[in-house]
């Protein structure tokens, strides 16, 4: 089967799609205080109080199996959930990576001990995960890490190195962290492993660092001689590779790599809809966006039926990623250029606001996830163009 065969349309199921009038009604009162430059920020915004009203109604781990506390429900229910989520900029930043990845992390290489522990608490919005993959001077290279887990005598790891562009890290309460327990960086994929890490432990350091919006969601995490217990490891040793490449294909073709822009977009089509903010030019803009994402949401929903069949998409997520966030930064600089091209400059002031944030954090699109020269070699190579 070619890529392209692989992306045809698919649609989600009836009793998936019908999760989503209820968790809209829900989300439009949650949200109803919050302005589009809050919500702009969408799953990069954070509320342990909404994370834990939504673990009340099983809208988080509705995934994993009941046993465990979740939902026992497809990939496509999620699905619906997260494009509602991000539809309307719900700030669900706090449990999105342990719902996302960490959660389906654990129950396909965790221990059975380890999926006791932390699934439940995943499922109720009290055990908040992030992404310890990045490392200063390693660039895009993953295999290429250096923060290193010695084992111990008698069990257990010593820690140390450090992690960078890591989300969420100073609100969460855990990291998953690809480390390498042997070798050397040069054996690149050899000797690679994923371990558990408190980050109440003694000897780690979380720094946030503030970004050109003001954000600071983006960390820099310090081990120093950290000690991790032996149940710290998820799966075997050296298995750490494998797991982080089945862990991409989620986080690279979802409805985030396609809405980061739609709080923004959304704000600007009800401006454009008033007779101040409408325009010819305007409207061309309008449909010419909705007409790049319908194919895109569709690229993104034929990627999640594969993965639900237990299949790994990897090229396919490459591409809806590449594409979604190329379509996710040309909305801000379109709607940018449609304002001041005009004569006068009417438009609200809560639209220009949330124009601002989104213009000055879209340059991250093309970077978290995978950078855009790294899909782009991937693309090549399974279309076999190199």
């Amino acid at each position: 089967m070619s890529v392209l065969d692989s992306l045809a349309p698919t649609a989600i199921p009836a009793e998936d799609e019908a999760l989503r009038a209820e968790v809209r009604a829900f989300l439009a009162e949650a949200v109803a205080g919050l302005p589009p430059h809050v919500r702009a920020r969408s799953w990069g915004g954070y509320s342990t109080e909404l994370s834990r009203a939504l673990g009340q109604r099983g809208w988080i781990g509705i995934t994993l199996p009941r046993e465990y506390g979740g939902g026992g429900r497809t990939a496509f229910a999620r699905y619906v959930l997260v494009e509602e989520f991000l539809a309307c900029g719900a700030p669900v930043g706090s449990h999105w990576i342990a719902d996302r990845q960490s959660g389906p992390l654990i129950l396909k290489y965790g221990t059975e001990a380890q999926k006791r522990f932390y699934l439940p608490r995943i499922c109720r919005g009290e055990a908040f995960f992030c992404i310890g993959m990045s490392e200063p001077g390693a660039g895009s290279d993953l295999a290429s890490v250096r923060t290193r887990a010695v084992p111990k005598q008698g069990g257990g790891f010593v820690l140390n190195g450090q992690k960078i562009w890591t989300t969420n890290a100073h609100h969460c309460q855990y990291m998953i962290a690809l480390v390498r327990t042997s070798g050397e960086a040069t054996g690149r994929h050899q000797g690679l492993s994923q371990v558990i890490v408190d980050l109440s432990l003694p000897g780690v350091t979380v720094r946030p660092i503030t970004d050109l919006s003001g954000d600071r969601h983006f960390c820099e995490v310090f081990f120093d001689d950290v000690q991790l217990p032996a149940d710290a490891l998820i799966g075997r040793e050296g298995q750490g590779w494998e797991q982080v490449t089945a862990e991409l294909a989620f986080e690279r073709s979802g409805p985030e790599r396609l809405f980061s822009s739609i709080v923004l977009f959304d704000e600007w089509l009800a401006w454009v809809r008033t007779p101040q903010g409408r325009s010819e030019a305007a409207l061309r803009l309008a449909g010419r966006i909705l007409t790049e994402l319908a194919p895109l949401r569709a690229m993104s929903v034929a990627v999640q039926d594969r993965l639900v069949r237990g299949q790994s998409p990897i090229v396919e997520a490459a591409l809806v990623k590449e594409l979604g966030t190329t379509l996710e930064q040309f909305i801000p600089a379109a709607i940018a250029d449609d304002i001041f091209s005009r004569n006068t400059v009417d438009a609200p002031a809560e639209l220009l606001r949330t124009l601002r944030y989104v213009t000055e954090v879209a340059p991250s699109y093309s970077l978290r996830g995978g950078t855009r020269d790294i899909l782009r070699g991937m693309i090549a190579r399974g279309l076999g163009l190199r």
